[in-house]
């Protein structure tokens, strides 16, 4: 549409001739439709109660099921007090645990959202704040007024000058020299141009429109509001990433599957033998249901949820020590579980700050910052130094002088120091800063007396300096596209003098002009002219019109390039991860040349892509097979029209940048990646990002120069803007899942010895070993102590664990398992599949859960739970064989050992005469060869005998900690005695139930016997030896038949630093 049809459309005068002498709208008007329209101003998100998150996370099934059996306890308390009486703790523990777990759990979610409100000074202010400028400069019945931002509307006329930023969205209908700093949304780091002229059909580049919250950086204009509110750009992203919904973390999703499949063993067992105690043993209803209800406890680890929380609580505070924010505890292991890391180009990988890279001066090739020793650039190019030669000096001069741009401080680094203006010339600026000693003087000492500042029709910039040289006062600069300062040169500095500008000079320009463009470069050209003294004496006054300055014969200077460099330790960061397997691929608004040179800089792109193989080869791009791709630049124009087969061919490759990419294709590549199974991790600082980031299994923000609105949908933050604080977070990630692994195998190897006794109590039968009572106080008692000094272990082998492939890697059979499977939910559950992610996430709860109890009772689900696969998740075939059938029956054994071995040395009580009273045990008196034994005495006896099997848990769980710390290497060696915690946890505690046995005050509750013979602590410990030799010999096993897996070197990885990462400049 043209300027007049779009002041049609809304109803508004103006004149396209002079802009500034608009009508505008009336007020009226105005009123009218701010009445209709609202407020410009973007809704702020909704947000949760604190309450309803809190029965969240109540209402799960781990602790329900503790809820039940608490009051299931005091069921049987008020059908028979005396005979129940111990479940008046029972029940109260088990209810109080559940809460407890729920606590801790919102506690620490609590926590990590107030650390976030002290970064975002709370959001909803900063969008009204922020993001929308408080007021703007409007046109309305021919008056030029300020007025609120918020009560601009539909066809008002918005005056913007330098520095203001755009209140809406806008179509410029006047303009002079105006850029825009679209970072934010584009991701391009140099300021755009904006005027009434556009050829671009994306709107994200059309010339003509400038966005809401973006930044004049320079120039002025008009233009008329064409979207407001939600309905503007930021609007539309903001919309967008507040309907995406985040998958659940994998850590969630598979404790999720193990609680579900715990419940659904320990209900089945817990019913079947509660029929059993009724009618094959004759029980009454109480003692049955006593008996199921300890046969339900002793299956459930119910420090479990405790244990995990606080390990990743212990984890996200160390993160926190690395410069990682963590908003949701489960993302601490989904770090370490990302497939694909997906991230932003501009002020995530790069420093949004252009700088000056080479020089091409006196006929020479300079580098702007260190150079590398053995690096390409090194062995073509110098180090610059203003000193060099005269041609050095003079252009140093011309950086200095020529520019506009200034700083606003001259406080602090010159790297970090704000400067006011256009980002290239900031660079120039920041470049001659450094390398010119006298840089604060340098203005007075050389006043301009003319100027003719950079335009769009001349594309050059002119400054006149009185700067006296031989042949007078007066050096005239100018810098500007080179193809221009070319055709207005006659000469060329080589250095030492003046001389012709011949052929070769012309092709030795092309060929610097050309390297650097390639590099996706930002290049400018410099020329000087010396003025001579009896044509421009010191006071000549120059004017623009009519024309009295010189416009050719010029000196070429030289040309120097600048970029968007990487961030310190990018290059290193990006190895890292793709040498532990993770793909890395570049997502961003910028050009595709620019997005490439970033990426073969920092390890992301390192062989070929299609075109450059062709040309290599002379043949045409369609005669090279896919299958001799490995890396791939992808246009944004391109990605709405991809078919499934060619997003199936991109994601095959290893390499991939994404360019020119507006927010909804963020989103959707990130869909894309998912849908094949990649668990995605996003980093970005933009609003653009901001719907990859909620859409993300984690979206990583930037603290610093991260929008506010993508803090708030991502669940990660980098306090420090370091993308190599990602790496760190990986590595973190990587090591809570291995020291997660190791405390639930510890944790769950007890709970054999549990449920053997409640099931010997009923099917042998036999006394009670263990009590509910004691079952309660080994989860929640030693095991905590124990189990949480996991979280300070180091890792066994620090090279190795970031040379592991991810946990769940993906692969063509990975791909093919997750096709399948994804298509028989489908047919099983009637989803749609152009819309089954959607309607996964429009399904109940409680259908959810149904779905998945019932699923425990399918074939295909125990098929596929025993399918083979890479996968190494948390609670695996290898965890549970050991826990549940090796570890767990030997633990049985050593502590039905010293449970027989305790009731024979204290009462003579032999395991024949235990298991044949069994059932009448401690209500009636028995004679045993010869030996009267009374009810009285039986009862004491247990005592005995419980707390015997109680510390012989204890003693064997103490040996399987250290057993347990062996996930990659063999259990023994310096890193298992390295983490003193470890030592704090056993001592405390082994004291915690030293003190349940042994003080008196203690075992009238938990029915323990003070007087126990330690040599059940000898018998215990012998029990915990054996187990450990055991370990030994099936690790030794397992590592020659399944040895560990390790990644494969990448060749020609860099992990030497770039140049901008060797100075502090």
């Amino acid at each position: 549409m043209s300027i007049a049809d779009v002041a049609a459309k809304y109803q508004v005068a103006i004149n396209e001739t002079k802009p500034q002498n608009s009508q505008g709208l009336t007020v009226a008007e105005v009123a009218k439709r701010l009445r209709e329209n609202g407020p410009n101003c973007l809704t702020p998100p909704s947000k949760r109660h604190w309450f309803l998150r809190f029965l969240d996370i109540l209402l799960g099934l781990f602790n329900l099921m503790l809820i039940f059996s608490g009051i299931a306890c005091y069921i049987l308390l008020a059908i028979n007090f005396s005979a129940n009486y111990q479940n008046t703790y029972l029940g109260a523990i088990l209810i109080i645990v559940a809460f407890g777990n729920a606590g801790i759990e919102f506690l620490q979610m609590q926590k990590a959202a107030a650390i976030l409100e002290s970064f975002l000074f709370l959001l909803e202010t900063l969008i009204r704040q922020n993001l929308i400028p408080s007021q703007c400069y409007v046109i309305r019945d021919s008056q030029t007024s300020q007025i609120p931002a918020q009560d601009l509307v539909l066809g008002d006329v918005v005056v913007v000058r330098s520095g203001d930023k755009v209140p809406a969205d806008l179509l410029i209908i006047g303009s002079t020299e105006l850029k825009v700093d679209n970072s934010s949304l584009t991701g391009e780091a140099d300021p755009q141009e904006r005027g009434t002229k556009n050829t671009h059909e994306n709107p994200l580049e059309a010339t003509n429109l400038a966005f809401n919250s973006t930044l004049a950086v320079v120039g002025n204009g008009y233009g008329i509001v064409v979207r407001t509110g939600d309905h503007t750009l930021i609007g539309q992203i903001a919309s967008l990433t507040a309907n995406e919904n985040r998958r659940d973390s994998p850590l969630s999703v598979e404790i999720d599957h193990f609680v579900k499949l715990i419940a659904t063993v320990a209900a089945v067992t817990a019913i079947i033998f509660f029929i059993v105690a009724m009618t094959a043993k004759n029980q009454g209803i109480s003692n049955a249901l006593n008996f199921a209800i300890g046969t339900f406890v002793s299956f459930v680890p119910e420090g479990l949820p405790a244990t995990v929380t606080m390990l990743l609580s212990l984890a996200a505070a160390r993160m926190a020590k690395r410069q990682v924010l963590c908003k949701d505890l489960q993302g601490v292991e989904t770090l370490g579980a990302i497939t694909l890391l997906a991230t932003d180009k501009t002020g995530t990988l790069t420093r949004n700050q252009m700088t000056v890279t080479y020089i091409w001066t006196g006929l020479k090739l300079y580098v702007a910052q260190n150079l590398v020793e053995g690096s390409d650039d090194a062995k073509i190019a110098k180090t610059f130094d203003k000193d060099s030669s005269l041609a050095t000096n003079e252009l140093v001069h011309a950086a200095v002088l020529n520019p506009t741009a200034k700083f606003t401080s001259k406080e602090g680094p010159i790297a970090t120091r704000e400067i006011l203006g256009d980002a290239t010339e900031a660079g120039l600026i920041r470049f001659a800063a450094v390398k010119l000693p006298n840089f604060e003087e340098a203005e007075d000492q050389y006043p301009k007396v003319f100027e003719i500042p950079f335009n769009s029709t001349n594309k050059w910039a002119m400054t006149i300096h009185k700067k006296k040289h031989a042949n007078g006062s007066l050096m005239l600069y100018i810098k500007g596209a080179p193809e221009r300062i070319l055709t207005l040169c006659s000469t060329i500095h080589d250095g030492n003098s003046v001389i012709p500008f011949g052929p070769e000079h012309n092709a030795r320009f092309d060929e610097m002009y050309t390297m650097f463009a390639s590099k996706g470069h930002r290049v400018l050209a410099f020329a000087c002219l010396a003025l001579p003294g009896n044509s421009f004496p010191e006071d000549f006054q120059f004017s623009k019109d009519p024309i009295n300055y010189p416009t050719t014969d010029f000196t070429f200077l030289g040309l120097t390039s600048l970029e968007d460099p990487p961030k310190h330790g990018v290059r290193e960061a990006v190895g890292k991860c793709r040498a532990a397997g993770i793909r890395v691929m570049m997502v961003t608004g910028d050009h595709p040349l620019t997005a490439e040179a970033i990426g073969r800089k920092i390890n992301m792109m390192l062989t070929k892509t299609k075109s450059e193989i062709a040309k290599e080869r002379g043949v045409p791009v369609n005669q090279v097979p896919e299958s001799d791709v490995n890396a791939i630049v992808i246009h944004g124009d391109t990605i709405d029209n991809l078919t499934d087969a060619e997003w199936e061919n991109i994601f095959d490759k290893e390499e991939i940048i994404f360019a020119r990419t507006s927010p909804k294709h963020k989103l959707d590549i990130v869909k894309r990646a998912q849908g094949r199974g990649h668990i995605v991790g996003v980093t970005g600082d933009g609003v653009n990002d901001s719907p990859a980031l909620k859409k993300a299994d984690l979206g990583i923000a930037m603290n610093i120069s991260g929008s506010d609105v993508s803090k708030e949908a991502a669940a990660m933050i980098l306090l420090d803007d370091n993308f190599a604080s990602t790496v760190s977070g990986i590595e973190e990630g990587r090591l809570i899942f291995q020291n997660l692994k190791k405390s639930i195998q510890y944790t769950i190897t007890h709970t054999m010895p549990e449920v053997w006794a409640n099931l010997f109590y009923i099917a042998v039968p036999m006394p009670l070993p263990l009590s509910s009572i004691l079952i309660l106080v080994v989860d929640l008692g030693f095991e905590l102590f124990i189990a949480l000094s996991y979280a300070y272990d180091i890792s066994e082998n620090p090279d190795g664990l970031m040379k592991l492939p991810p946990r769940m890697p993906v692969n063509p059979e990975s791909i093919k398992r997750l096709y399948r499977r994804r298509a028989a939910d489908r047919v099983e559950y009637g989803l749609d599949p152009e819309a089954a992610e959607e309607q996964e996430h429009e399904i109940g709860k409680w259908t959810k859960f149904r779905r998945g109890v019932r699923k425990l009772f399918t074939k295909r689900y125990w098929t596929e739970l025993f399918e083979k696969n890479d996968s190494d998740i948390l609670i695996d075939g290898d965890v549970l064989s050991y826990a549940y059938v090796e570890a767990g029956t030997l633990e049985t054994l050593g502590c039905l050992t010293c449970y027989f071995f305790a009731m024979w040395y204290h009462y003579r009580i032999t395991p024949h005469e235990a298991v044949q009273h069994g059932s009448t045990w401690g209500t009636q008196d028995y004679t045993f060869q010869g030996r009267s034994v009374t009810a009285d005495d039986q009862n004491d006896a247990l005592t005995y005998g419980q707390s015997a099997y109680y510390l012989a848990l204890m003693f064997q769980q103490c040996f399987n900690h250290f057993i347990c710390k062996a996930r990659l290497s063999n259990p023994w060696g310096s890193f298992m005695f390295a983490n003193k915690w470890s030592f704090v946890g056993v001592f405390c505690g082994g004291i915690f139930s030293l003190l349940i046995v042994y003080i008196p005050p203690v075992n009238i509750a938990f029915l323990t016997n003070y007087r126990l013979t330690p040599y059940v602590w000898l018998v215990a410990i012998l029990w915990g030896i054996f187990l450990y030799g055991y370990s030994i010999i099936r690790i030794i096993i397992k590592r020659k038949l399944a040895p560990i897996k390790y990644t494969n070197d990448i060749p020609g990885l860099q992990m030497f630093p770039t140049r901008w990462s060797t100075t502090g400049k």
